[in-house]
């Protein structure tokens, strides 16, 4: 078994683009201790792996990218009551140190443990049929973990009303978009890979450790005191950047105009 065979995910690379798909279609992509345990072992093996220099994120099929943890699933946890063994901190790029930036391209339901993979992502591009929800409260469960990502994320009152109407709403893909949670909303499934695709390769063209060390920064300034994000910056600089004679070569071969995003 080489270091990327997965029993619970899909793993393909393209251009410099990992593609990392939730396989489990069948429980509409909910993870179990063994997703949880490859999605750690797939960002710590992307640390090493020059080739990827971007990662696209979604779901099998068109109904779910994840509905949280299955709920079949058992954790032993520590008879302590200071130690909670919680098998979501490990889904997220960011807890096990993974730098390249992760693309999520939501293709439907989102939910409950969802958001520990969202909340480590860099943006998300949803399909309209796409949906969030949190469904702790109606179960009798507190919204902890899944609060904290999202309150990075989205307004005080837009998680508020998530977390605590619980099963009773889901927010759509165009309110996410309206609140800033989902940064582009396409029409179907086909245009979400297809939009995704064009963003991460954008990206994966772009020097590595430039796109790497805006990346620590960006989360350096959601993270820390503006100070302390401020203090971190010219240490960016100096490991990211490249000399000035590289720059100069791809300032001048720089392509004209842009793209433009419709919503």
């Amino acid at each position: 078994m080489s270091d990327l065979d997965f029993s619970t995910l899909l793993y393909e690379e393209r251009d410099g683009v990992a593609w990392v798909t939730l396989n489990r279609p069948e429980r509409h992509n909910a993870f179990d201790l063994a997703m949880a345990d490859e999605f750690h072992r797939l960002w710590k093996t992307l640390r090493h792996r020059d080739s990827v220099r971007c990662v696209v994120l979604t779901g099998s099929g068109d109904k779910a990218f994840c509905t949280g943890i299955d709920r079949d699933t058992v954790v032993p946890q520590p008879s302590s009551p200071y130690m909670v063994d919680d098998p979501g901190v490990a889904l997220g790029p960011k807890s096990a140190d993974l730098w390249k930036p992760v693309i999520a391209a939501v293709n439907g339901m989102a939910c409950g443990g969802a958001f520990y993979l969202l909340g480590e992502c860099e943006f998300l591009i949803a399909a309209e049929h796409a949906t969030f929800f949190d469904p702790h409260v109606t179960y009798g469960m507190v919204m902890a973990y899944e609060a904290v990502h999202l309150a990075q994320r989205m307004p005080h009152g837009e998680l508020a009303r998530l977390a605590l109407l619980g099963t009773a709403e889901r927010m759509t893909a165009l309110r996410a978009y309206e609140i800033g949670f989902v940064s582009e909303v396409v029409p179907d499934n086909a245009a979400l890979l297809a939009a995704a695709e064009q963003a991460a390769r954008t990206i994966a063209e772009c020097e590595p450790s430039a796109i790497e060390g805006t990346v620590r920064a960006v989360w350096a300034a959601r993270e820390m005191a503006k100070s302390q994000a401020l203090g971190l910056a010219p240490h960016l600089v100096q490991l990211g950047n490249l000399d000035a004679g590289r720059q100069a070569e791809l300032f001048a071969a720089r392509a004209k105009g842009g793209g433009w995003r419709a919503r």
